[in-house]
């Protein structure tokens, strides 16, 4: 039914300076358009809606990622660009913050500010 429409994706942000500033400039994304209920970006194509909502808890699971062609060189330029990335106990992860899971798959977490948590993951 909807396997030949595009999908769009939202992530809920509180602060509309803060949010262009993180998924602008930080991540390098393109902005465009911005009212009072969301920041759009373009993504290779795809929408993204960063909703402005004037309330919420963020969810401990990652709700928006990328795939990425070489996930240690993309964690040491968004580190270098002020990214923090998260330590979960339990997970080895490398110096870099990426953790491989056991399909071979490299994957770091990091979240905007609003706690939101993002991911990189690349494939194996």
């Amino acid at each position: 039914m909807l396997e030949e429409n595009r999908l769009m994706t939202f992530v809920p942000v509180s602060n509309a300076v803060k949010a262009r500033a993180f998924y602008q400039d930080r991540l390098g994304l393109r902005l465009v358009s911005e009212d009072s209920f969301a920041l759009v970006f373009d993504v290779e194509g795809v929408m993204l809606r960063a909703t402005l909502v004037p309330e919420f808890t963020p969810q401990p699971f990652t709700v928006l990622g990328w795939q990425v062609q070489d996930a240690r060189a993309m964690a040491k330029n968004m580190t270098a660009g002020g990214i923090v990335f998260e330590r979960y106990p339990g997970l080895p992860q490398g110096d870099d913050g990426l953790w491989q899971a056991p399909s071979g798959a490299l994957i770091g977490w990091f979240k905007d500010p609003d706690g939101n948590i993002l991911s990189i993951t690349q494939l194996p």
